[in-house]
């Protein structure tokens, strides 16, 4: 049994793939005014307008980050659990609560701090003066437009789940180590549920695609990766706080995981890995000008493809079955409730199993990926 006994391993692996007020003006009015805004005002609230369904708006919030969880909504108000913001802005470090923000006239969220007018527009906050200048299509790509926005270190949905998953793993794991530690014999408890998921990374992935002599090295970042995108992918299918994020169906998480996968393959190549790429065996030498961006293309295709994989699939099953919840409202009639109610349960216990079959997936390729970094050939 090969089991890490320093669960701090997990945890650092863990973190690095690592938050209305409306004023109306008061005219003078005759007594006849008066009467004529009370009749309407009475009319008003006699009959609400009804503001119609937007799925779209429904399944954006949902997959998408926010600095604040929706819990429920009370009496036509919002129950929300505030995240910090964390700011590095022109006057220094500002830290303060999402709920500070607040809406304009303009319908827009604003927040005065220290003489500072910050806007937040798509979860991306800008400083107000330079956000104004932005058109359309910069505001839609707002992430990348550094000279209009402070440096943001805010704890959002994403990153708090991420640390509760992180703080799963580390406290499942020591608890593993702790119990090996007390117990030689056969593991009970915890320990008993874990061994054979992590012989199963061992057996089945590392050995069979790293090789005897080197998968051992490997075997913290692949148990890591496992377990870390399995949780959070289990995360995201409880729909109540302080779950409810979509940590590994956005791509930013995992370009980051992908990205570490590339990092370990591209250092841990040998001779005869580099040497592939830049002088393919078989293969004239005056192929060379072509074949090697072709390898070196190759290279950056499989963190892509792992990026794109997981993003999608996990992406794909929540929008699902949002859409499926959203015909009941859609529709206005408790008759699609059975109908929906009964794919969704189906497409919730399918996406239990997608949940586990990603992140193996992610293992597999990336384990295969070391593997083809790390394999020597004989020479004849």
């Amino acid at each position: 049994m090969v089991f890490s006994n320093k669960p701090v391993q997990f945890l650092l692996v863990a973190l690095v793939a690592s938050i209305p007020y409306f004023g109306f003006a008061n005219p003078a009015v005759d007594s006849l005014s008066i009467a004529n805004v009370a009749v309407t005002e009475h009319h008003a609230e006699a009959t609400p307008e009804k503001k119609p369904f937007d799925a779209t708006e429904l399944i954006n919030t949902h997959i998408g980050d926010s600095h604040e969880f929706h819990i429920a909504d009370w009496g036509g108000h919002p129950i929300s659990f505030y995240l910090p913001v964390i700011l590095w802005t022109n006057t220094g470090l500002e830290i303060f609560s999402s709920e500070r923000f607040h809406h304009d006239n303009e319908a827009k969220h604003i927040i005065d701090v220290n003489g500072q007018k910050l806007v937040r527009s798509n979860e991306v906050i800008y400083y107000a003066d330079k956000f104004e200048k932005l058109t359309v299509e910069e505001r839609k790509n707002g992430a990348f437009e550094f000279d209009a926005r402070p440096l943001n270190f805010s704890i959002t949905k994403n990153v708090f789940s991420m640390f509760i998953s992180a703080i799963i793993m580390f406290l499942l794991f020591l608890a593993v180590a702790r119990s090996y530690k007390k117990n030689q014999l056969a593991p009970k408890g915890i320990a008993g549920f874990l061994e054979p998921l992590v012989t199963f990374v061992r057996d089945d992935i590392a050995r069979p695609n790293i090789g005897e002599k080197k998968y051992e090295k490997y075997m913290p970042y692949l148990l890591t990766i496992f377990f870390f995108i399995w949780i959070n992918n289990l995360i995201g299918l409880i729909p109540f706080f302080p779950f409810s994020s979509n940590l590994t169906g956005n791509i930013y998480f995992t370009f980051v995981m992908a990205l570490i996968t590339f990092i370990i393959t591209t250092l841990s190549g040998n001779k005869d890995y580099w040497g592939h790429i830049f002088n393919t065996p078989g293969v004239p030498f005056w192929l060379a000008p072509i074949m090697i961006p072709v390898e070196l293309i190759g290279m950056l295709t499989k963190p892509f493809a792992l990026m794109i994989r997981l993003f999608a699939n996990i992406t794909a099953g929540h929008i699902i079955i949002l859409s499926l919840v959203s015909l009941i409202f859609i529709f206005e009639t408790v008759a699609v409730s059975p109908i929906s109610g009964a794919f969704v349960l189906f497409m919730s216990v399918l996406e239990m199993l997608v949940a586990a079959l990603q992140a193996y997936v992610f293992t597999l390729l990336s384990a295969l990926f070391i593997g083809q970094a790390v394999a020597e050939h004989d020479h004849h």
